[in-house]
């Protein structure tokens, strides 16, 4: 896809001024007496001088810390290298510093569920609730490095059990009450928690969903789980008699403790377990610091989403995606984290923004599916409210097609920063984002995160402009991580990540570097689809065929066929719609005139369903492995796992 030539928004001359990216310029140019111009220089000095880079970050978002470093970083190469050594702080104290000054009395916390329930706490009423649950906690035995999980909605309840868990050392992770027990079970065995924090069930598209049963389950099968503290969500009085080991989370936590004793750790000190899908065997289980994820967390939010403490910011995420994670970081800025646990189309496709409108959202986050589907739809936010304080935008989960970008400007706002997001779970943040002094060109992320030494491989391993390659890192960085959980020998994080090239990070994206210095993402490399040797993104071809308002969605996936590969398109319709020959060859005239001959779909088939990660992302290796007759290594990963039927013994396939 050739980068477009006029940007499709530019930043005012006033909000450029009054980004905190252009404060940050200015204190840099201060401090360091360098010659900082523009973003580009930045950017270099970033990379270049990351024992001055990361510093600098440290002190303009003003990491509280009870001891400084001794060196910034050492002479070892990936993943070998450390960072802030000797640095004394905690996670959880920097969340809450604002608890304690003039902010204390603002809304911290505001909660919206489906069942229409709506709760607020304020900075000062969530320090309390923190410092209750931790003292019931470290009464309970809970300690450094200890691992405690949750298996929980996305309620305020989350947000204080990690915050509880981090500031005694211990090491959080959760996932959403939607797994399975199988799912939840290969993960959390792993990782063996102490605790195990839930809801008694969840609400979704409309119906209440019982958690109570799985969570029975996943208890008597993990031994090192000692209680299970259940949070009252559909009833306030749960039945817990098939739980012996569990109570009540009112009766659990303590009262009346109004100081957190804040456990003061390394800088590398394990903050946070994630875990990779799962769709290619047991899920990995990611280990990240909690200096390393607190200072890139802070880069990203203060900078790049330029995130003040007047905002209001909102990401509709699950408790087992990274962006929950991204976003309660957020608490640092004294910002208002919104939080909505349910269906983003139930009762209506516009309930986001209903919500946005009331709380006066400045800035709103949800993946690419989202606002395609919400095209789909036919929702046009900026017909229905005013939205009068959204200024920024953000999408990730996967590439956002360059028409959503035109929907986004056209039916919810024409002056407001559209930051298309890319990174992972594997650094819990971004290689490439949004940038407050720079415009929006249609269909690119804006730039290569500071610090973030980013660039693009072809096949050979040299670096290209222009060109689609691998997206890699060629230089450490603070947030990734640690290591694996049970990894012996650290064998599985380095085939992960460093196999492929000598010291360098490579990611699985099939990228480019645009003209502009934007980032274009073209899907995963292991989604690849290669005929006649020819690399094509699968995104590439998405963009063209979810155009077509026949089409819900769909998934394209490489064939074996007569010693090449063949390239066979799934779509799922919308209601009432049938896939004719005029509609496939509507299809492959569009591809064709837009992409490549190369492009076009051998086969076009229609199926009712297409399978999807619990974050929502399409999973083509697994229906590639259907269509193939391979074992799919880990059913437990994908959400809708009765969707993989759709895929089985196709007759057009084998001809």
């Amino acid at each position: 896809m050739p980068a477009e030539s006029q940007p499709i928004w530019t930043p005012s001359a006033k909000r450029i001024a009054n980004a905190n990216l252009s404060q940050f310029i200015k204190a840099v140019r201060l401090e360091y007496k360098i010659k900082v111009e523009r973003y580009s220089d930045l950017y270099q000095w970033s990379i270049d001088t990351p024992e001055q880079f990361w510093p600098a970050i440290w002190d303009f978002t003003a990491i509280k810390a009870s001891q400084r470093w001794d060196r910034v970083i050492n002479d070892e190469a990936m993943p070998r290298t450390k960072w802030f050594e000797g640095a004394r702080l905690n996670f959880s104290e920097n969340l809450l510093r604002q608890c304690h000054g003039p902010r204390q009395h603002k809304a911290a916390l505001i909660f919206h569920g489906e069942d229409k329930n709506r709760c607020e706490l304020t900075y000062r009423e969530l320090y309390s609730a923190v410092a209750n649950l931790a003292a019931a906690m470290r009464e309970q035995g809970v300690d450094s490095g200890d691992r405690i999980a949750g298996f929980i909605p996305n309620r305020p309840e989350a947000v204080v059990a990690m915050l509880a868990a981090t500031s005694l050392g211990a090491i959080w992770s959760s996932c959403s009450p939607d797994f399975g027990v199988d799912g939840a079970i290969e993960r959390f065995e792993q990782i063996k928690p102490k605790l195990l924090f839930c809801c008694d069930g969840y609400w979704f598209k409309g119906r209440q969903h019982d958690s109570l049963v799985r969570v029975a389950e996943i208890s008597q099968h993990i031994s090192s789980i000692t209680q299970v503290i259940v949070i009252p969500y559909l009833n306030q009085q749960p039945n817990l008699v098939a739980l012996p080991n569990a109570i009540n989370y009112h009766q659990f936590v303590k009262t009346g403790c109004e100081e957190i004793d804040f456990v003061q750790l390394p800088f590398d000190h394990p903050l946070y377990i994630l875990y990779s899908s799962g769709t290619t065997g047991k899920p990995k289980c990611i280990v990240h610091s909690a200096g390393g994820t607190l200072i890139q967390h802070l880069k990203e939010l203060v900078l790049h989403t330029d995130l003040k403490a007047d905002d209001s910011i909102f990401y509709f995420t699950t408790c087992g995606w990274m962006m929950w994670n991204w976003l309660v970081s957020s608490l640092a800025t004294g910002a208002t984290l919104i939080l909505y646990d349910g269906s983003p189309f139930h009762p209506s496709p516009e309930i986001l923004f209903d919500i946005a409108e009331k709380e006066g959202m400045t800035i709103f986050g949800a993946s690419a599916k989202y606002f395609s589907a919400l095209e789909k739809e036919g929702v046009k936010p900026s017909a229905l409210y005013p939205l009068e304080k959204l200024r920024t935008i953000l999408s990730t989960g996967s590439p956002l097609a360059p028409e959503s970008y035109d929907y986004i400007y056209r039916e919810i706002n024409a002056d407001l920063q559209l930051s298309s997001i890319s990174g992972g779970t594997d650094i819990v943040s971004c290689f490439a984002l949004g940038n407050p002094l720079l415009p929006v060109y249609r269909g690119e992320l804006q730039c290569r995160g500071l610090g973030m030494k980013v660039e693009i491989f072809d096949e050979s391993g040299k670096a290209v402009n222009n060109q689609k390659g691998e997206l890699v890192c060629t230089a450490p960085a603070p947030p990734m991580p640690l290591f694996f959980w049970g990894d012996d020998g650290n064998r599985k994080y380095h085939a992960a990540y460093f196999e492929r090239f000598e010291n360098t990070w490579a990611h699985g994206d099939y990228a480019e570097i645009t003209a502009h210095d934007g980032i274009i993402i073209y899907g995963r490399s292991d989604a690849l689809l290669n005929p006649g040797g020819v690399r094509i993104g699968t995104a590439e071809i998405y963009r063209q065929v979810e155009k077509q308002p026949e089409i819900i969605e769909s998934i394209a996936v490489g064939q074996h066929w007569d010693d090449d590969i063949r390239i066979i398109l799934f779509v799922k319709l919308q209601k009432g719609c049938k896939l004719n020959d005029a509609l496939i060859t509507q299809l492959k005239t569009r591809i064709r005139q837009n992409t490549t001959p190369r492009h076009v779909p051998d086969k076009i088939i229609a199926v009712d369903d297409i399978p999807r990660t619990r974050s929502g992302k399409i999973v083509e290796l697994a229906v590639r492995h259907i269509i193939h007759n391979e074992a799919v290594l880990n059913i437990s990963a994908i959400a809708n796992p009765e969707a993989l039927n759709c895929f089985k013994g196709l007759p057009e396939l084998q001809r």
